[in-house]
């Protein structure tokens, strides 16, 4: 796992202690794991991590739904 990856991880599983970790196939956005209040917060990380600001006119939930999702659309772009 890359180190952006690993503070998503993080800050994940910092704000839910009944998990312990996460699958890459894990569904975020039903199972509540990255709720509404949490959301902005991380936007905030992820716009830090990759040194690119996220228009929220052109968020598609999906690109959130697991750390998979959140692998290739943040961050395995910037590998290619």
């Amino acid at each position: 796992m890359s180190e952006p990856m690993a503070a998503v991880e993080e800050f994940i599983l910092g704000r839910n202690p009944k998990l312990d970790t996460l699958a890459g196939d894990f569904d975020l956005i039903d199972s509540r794991a990255i709720n509404s209040l949490a959301f902005v917060e991380f936007i905030f990380l992820l716009e830090e991590l990759t040194g690119e600001a996220i228009d929220p006119e052109d968020i598609d939930l999906d690109d959130f739904r697991t750390l998979d999702a959140i692998e290739a659309r943040f961050f395995k772009q910037k590998a290619a």
